[in-house]
């Protein structure tokens, strides 16, 4: 068994062969999707976060909107990038959208993907210290939020504030229990799988990690995901961790599948460079009639290790071609692989 969510980059664009023109067509459209999902069966809605783009940018809005439209489905981030967080602005607004959404949150955190712009986070106020790297940064501010989360009290009370504190040492406001054990680390290496393991955080792996055997994606993917569980024991953590892996996935099953994916060539993994001169490796997309397509993802050893599945949308086709995907997905695959 396995959860099912969808992954939204937010993309929109003024052409008009886009459902999604407009920022608030993208933010009123996630909404309904995710309500349809919850319908359908679905069990997460997640979204990603970039700056500088026509897309999907701070999420806690459309979050804490998701959380008051929805009852069950998980709802999460794949990734924030950390490098533009102040960790304790973030824990205020991360701890009132769940407690909106009833404990609901899955947020996804990392140092995030190549940008728009040139060191877009300095635009916002923070710069790596001195011998730091902005992945130095974007792990700093982690650490400082997920310390947050833990609720325990670090700023000294005023002797004459305006209302009256409780005893002892104050925590940000307010506190969700429960949200700490809810943060993913979006890892593109090995090395940072076993940091985020012994941090005690969830893993995302997506569909691009750097490489370091050379050998395909997936097989590749399932490595980094067997040395966080062999981190995380080591580490001594008491709970199970979860672990999500991104694939787009297209069953073909009407003429409105084929004209848009039937013609697909990513039939194969892609090795290439996304960020300086270190190389990746990007994962395959799959699009096939569906007892084909079951075949496939049977030799996919990463999405095996994984308990979370994320499927990346089309999010410009608009809510009723998602949902018809998901819908696709739910009836005709995970079924024959034992995912539902």
């Amino acid at each position: 068994m396995k959860k099912i969510g969808f992954l939204s980059f937010g993309h929109w664009t003024p052409s008009p062969q886009s459902q999604a023109q407009s920022a608030a067509d993208v933010l009123l459209q996630s909404i309904d999707l995710a309500v349809e999902a919850e319908r359908l069966g679905v069990d997460g809605a997640y979204f990603r976060v970039h700056h500088f783009a026509r897309q999907l940018a701070s999420p806690f809005p459309l979050l804490a909107a998701v959380g008051a439209r929805t009852k069950k489905i998980e709802i999460g981030t794949g990734v924030i990038d950390m490098r533009y967080e102040n960790p304790l602005y973030m824990a205020e607004d991360a701890g009132s959208a769940d407690l909106i959404a009833g404990g609901r949150l899955q947020l996804g955190i990392s140092r995030g993907s190549p940008e728009q712009v040139i060191e877009g986070w300095r635009h916002f106020g923070y710069h790596p210290a001195e011998g730091e790297t902005d992945a130095d940064l974007a792990r700093r501010h982690a650490e400082t939020f997920l310390e947050l989360l833990s609720g325990k009290g670090f700023a000294q009370p005023n002797p004459r504030p305006m209302f009256s504190n409780p005893p002892g040492l104050l925590r940000l406001e307010p506190h969700s229990e429960g949200l700490r054990d809810r943060i993913w680390w979006g890892a593109g290496t090995n090395a940072t799988a076993v940091w985020a393991a012994k941090l005690g955080m969830n893993l995302q792996s997506s569909t691009l990690k750097f490489d370091e055997t050379g050998e395909q994606f997936h097989v590749q993917q399932a490595k980094q995901i067997r040395a966080f569980r062999t981190a995380w024991k080591e580490a001594g953590h008491t709970r199970t961790p979860r672990v999500s892996v991104s694939r787009s996935i297209f069953a073909l099953v009407d003429d409105r599948d084929r004209a848009y994916f039937g013609r697909s060539e990513q039939d194969g993994d892609q090795f290439g460079y996304i960020d300086g001169p270190r190389k990746a490796v990007f994962g395959r997309s799959y699009a096939a009639e569906p007892d084909v397509l079951i075949e496939q993802l049977k030799e996919d050893e990463a999405i095996a290790e994984a308990d979370t599945l994320l499927l990346t949308i089309p999010n410009q086709l608009g809510v009723a071609y998602n949902a018809h995907v998901l819908e696709a997905i739910l009836t005709t695959v995970a079924p024959a692989l034992n995912w539902r």
